[in-house]
Formats: C-alpha cells, sequence, structure tokens
C-alpha cells in the first residue's frame, strides 16, 4: 500500500508509515517510507546518502527486498524533523506493542513523552483504528497507531498499574500511576473515559520537582513582577488567579509558594493532582470519595496554625465562604478560579454569594491569565497584515502594517513555534476600587483605564507587535 505522499518542502507520511521506522533508524539512514508491501518496502532516501551497500544492510535489517528512491537532501531532511521528532542529544526508540511486553511499551511511550515536554497522553479508540496523541505546547499531535486487538491490553496494563478495576468498562475510573525510570521520577494521573467504541485513556504527567519553577521566569513583565510582589508580600488576604484549564495557573502559583517558603511561615495546601512537590511545605491530596474536599481541608487547616494557605480550586459557595473568612482572619489565601477575566473573578464571587463589602475587605489582587505560543525565533518572516484574517470586531492599528508569521524549521519541527509564555491581567484592589465594591458597583471599567490596567487583549496584542507571536495565536484573544 502507498504510505505517503508528497508536499513541496517535505513529504506527507501516515501515522502507520512513521510507525515503520523508528527515529534512530530513520535519521540513521536517512529514509522515509515510500511504500510498504508484504515482500517488498521502498524508500526516499537522502540523494547524499544513497548507496549499494545501503540497499543491501537495509535487505538484512527488515528482511525483506528494499528499494530506494534518491531525493532532494532538503526535502528528506524536513520531512525526518517533521515526523520523527526526537529530544535534542536523545535518541527514541520505536514503539511495538507486544502481548508479553506491554509494560515496555508503556514504559517507552510515558518516556518518550516526558522527554518531549509532553503533558498528557491521550489512547483513543474509534470504529476502524486506535490512535495514540500526546499534547506539546498546548497542542495534540497524532504520534501512533495501534491495532484495534492490541488496544484493550494496553488499556488493561494501564489500570493494573493506576490500581482500577480492569472487568469495569462501563464507568469511569481515576487512578495514579508512579512513574520511575533511571533519573526520571514523576506521576502520572489517569483518567478512564467509556465511549461509543471502548474506553478513551487520557494520562496527564506530573512533575514532582518544582526546582525549575520562578515567579521570575514565567511570563510576568516587570510592572507585572512588582505590583504582584506586593499582593503576595501582604501578612494576610486573598490572591485569586483565574484562566481555563492549561492557561499555567498551577505553575504561577507554585512559583509563588516556592517564593514565599520559609522557615518562618507554616504553608499548607489542598490539591487535586498535587502536580509539583515542595520541600517545607505541606501539601494534601484532595479525596472526594472519602470526605476530604477543600472545605473539610479548610476547616482542619485553621486549626493548623497556617500563615499560608492554597486551595487548588474555588468551586462552590461554601469554599469561597470559608476562603474569604480565613484570610479575614489573618491568613493569606491563595486560590484558582474559572473566569474569563481579573474582574469577572469578582462577579462570579458576589454570584456565589460572597458579600461585595467582604470581598472589598479581602481581595489583594485578582490575576487573569492565559498560555501562548511564542513563534520560532530561527524561522518567522514578517508579512503585511492581512485584513481578511484580522477580526472584524477588532480595529486595526493604523501603523500595525506588518506581522511575523510561522514558517517551521527544524529546531521547531516544523510547527513554527517553540515553546510558550503567559500573559497577564491584574487587578490590584485598592481604596478607590473597594469603595466601589462595597456599594455593590460592579461597572468599574472606567477606573481601570484610569489606572492603565492592561487586559489580556493589550498583553496579548504587544506580543504580536513585538514579533514574539502570531494572529493566529492570539486571535481569540483579540476578541475579548
Amino acid at each position: 500500500m502507498d504510505t505517503i505522499s508528497s508536499h513541496g518542502e517535505f513529504f506527507e507520511l501516515s501515522v502507520g508509515a512513521q510507525q515503520f521506522l523508528s527515529a534512530e533508524q530513520a535519521f540513521h539512514y536517512q529514509i522515509i517510507p515510500k511504500k510498504i508491501a508484504d515482500n517488498q518496502l521502498s524508500f526516499y532516501v537522502d540523494e547524499l546518502h544513497y548507496s549499494r551497500t545501503l540497499v543491501d544492510e537495509l535487505e538484512m535489517v527488515f528482511g525483506k527486498a528494499v528499494d530506494l528512491e534518491p531525493s532532494d537532501s532538503r526535502k528528506i531532511q524536513h520531512s525526518l524533523t517533521r515526523y520523527y521528532r526526537r529530544h535534542k542529544g536523545q535518541k527514541l526508540t520505536s514503539l511495538e506493542f507486544d502481548q508479553a511486553q506491554d509494560s515496555d511499551f508503556l514504559r517507552d511511550l510515558i518516556g518518550e513523552a516526558h522527554r518531549l515536554g509532553s503533558s498528557d497522553i491521550h489512547l483513543e479508540q474509534y470504529e476502524d483504528k486506535c490512535r495514540v496523541r500526546i499534547r506539546i505546547d498546548g497542542k495534540l499531535i497524532e504520534r501512533y497507531e495501534v491495532s484495534k486487538e492490541d488496544y484493550p491490553a494496553i488499556v488493561n496494563r494501564i489500570k493494573i498499574k493506576a490500581h482500577l478495576d480492569i472487568a469495569e468498562k462501563r464507568l469511569p475510573q481515576d487512578g495514579r500511576i508512579e512513574f520511575r525510570e533511571g533519573n526520571m521520577k514523576f506521576d502520572i494521573r489517569v483518567s478512564i473515559l467509556p465511549t461509543l467504541y471502548g474506553e478513551k485513556v487520557v494520562m496527564r504527567l506530573l512533575s514532582r520537582e518544582a526546582i525549575q519553577v520562578d515567579l521570575g521566569a514565567i511570563g510576568m513583565e516587570k510592572e507585572d513582577l512588582k505590583v504582584y510582589g506586593e499582593a503576595i508580600r501582604k501578612p494576610h488576604g486573598v490572591v485569586l488567579i483565574s484562566g481555563p484549564t492549561g492557561s499555567g495557573k498551577t505553575t504561577t502559583l507554585y512559583a509563588t509558594l516556592k517564593q514565599l517558603n520559609q522557615e518562618t511561615r507554616n504553608i499548607v495546601t489542598i490539591e487535586d493532582p498535587i502536580e509539583y512537590t515542595l520541600k517545607g511545605i505541606n501539601q494534601v491530596q484532595l479525596k472526594e470519595s472519602i470526605g476530604l474536599d477543600f472545605s473539610a481541608a479548610m476547616r482542619t487547616f485553621l486549626r493548623q496554625d497556617p500563615d499560608v494557605i492554597m486551595l487548588g480550586e474555588i468551586r462552590d459557595k461554601a469554599t469561597a465562604q470559608m476562603a474569604i473568612r480565613a484570610s479575614l482572619t489573618g491568613h493569606l489565601v491563595f486560590s484558582t478560579i474559572h473566569t474569563n477575566s481579573a474582574w469577572g473573578t469578582i462577579s462570579r464571587l458576589m454570584d456565589m454569594g460572597v458579600p461585595s463589602f467582604l470581598l472589598a475587605n479581602s481581595l489583594n489582587i485578582s490575576v487573569a491569565q492565559r498560555l501562548v505560543r511564542k513563534l520560532c525565533s530561527h524561522c518567522k518572516q514578517t508579512e503585511k497584515v492581512d485584513n481578511f484574517q484580522w477580526p472584524a470586531s477588532v480595529n486595526k492599528p493604523k501603523d500595525l502594517k506588518e506581522v511575523m508569521v510561522p514558517i517551521g524549521c527544524e529546531s521547531c519541527y516544523y510547527t513554527g513555534y517553540s515553546g510558550r509564555t503567559a500573559v497577564y491581567e491584574m487587578i490590584p484592589m485598592d481604596p478607590e476600587l473597594a469603595q466601589h465594591l462595597e456599594k455593590d458597583n460592579v461597572e468599574v471599567k472606567a477606573l481601570l483605564q484610569n489606572r492603565r490596567i492592561k487586559t489580556l487583549k493589550d498583553r496579548a496584542f504587544q506580543l504580536l507587535r513585538n514579533g514574539e507571536t502570531s494572529l493566529e495565536e492570539i486571535y481569540s484573544l483579540m476578541m475579548h
């Protein structure tokens, strides 16, 4: 069967064909699968690497007749980098499922995802195929195909590792795996969901150490860092961070706790899950099945003589009120909440039943954040602004003639992007804002404009203007 088609800069390679070679084999021999048949294999090969000896060696390796078609060196290199992503300086083994050694498949898959900086692994079953995707820089990439016959055994292996019921296939299940291999040591949160064609598995990779998490290196501008620093240095009050799932809220919280972590402070946290471990901080894992929820933990925390309390998330009225009450009795409280903007957080708490005068007296700062992919510095290019692509509801500045666009190169695996940065919107509570809140006046747009509070839209646009990201990446933020 044909497995590949040509596409200008690179060959388009199916996931099934990609799996035929390991990354090590593809780069070592400088080959890309062209046609995979029972008795004969065809590969494109770098024209600079082609030789009759190479054909003989490949026939010995695969045990089949091999046909090599010399191809443009640049196109081969583009294809290799695009489809056989490797961690720089490390070689990855191929992933093949073996019924007798399925734990090796899992170990290799998890190890590869960790080395590539992936946050999640998705295993999914559909009517005609099963696939494995991994999330890198916030985007899912299809990585492998698994046969329908092998898929149930892989799911069972994951269930066993996560101490789940392998006989239960009708209900969702949640578990945890402790992964250790060489210098790698981290936890994996497992979620299993029954779907139409079988069970879908999502594994969230949780780093054990927060050594690299630093408040000065997570994307805050100098003025943001100063405003935020003043808010967290207050002896009591509430600090709230809002944003959707995957916006970096937890990372900001851990970086904050790391900065506050001193011998003179008693810091306690209740989390779901514990994503990093921090020495010197008392971290508690949420267990709602036995009654250990945020509210129950908060009641106990207040009897533990804490200086700083971190609640993983404010989900309901009871938790919100306990967080406010704790701040009013002399504690510094940190938490996250799902809202679209910094001021939206205040409105949400009022909707939850928290009196406005209590918010006015307890809130130190409200922060909203998002993660934005950064353009690859090696290949980004300037392009004239296309008015048709610009959001119709947003006025385009007259002086903005050009923007940077993603191109793709070996350094960014031909995605056009490399890494992410956070954008922040911060509203520190001051006496005038507090006075407005006490009067139940939530219309403060003019006040915020007078203070020159930069919105998420402003921050995102600044990244675009500076050539750090693309219009496509911040399009949704521009619509705010």
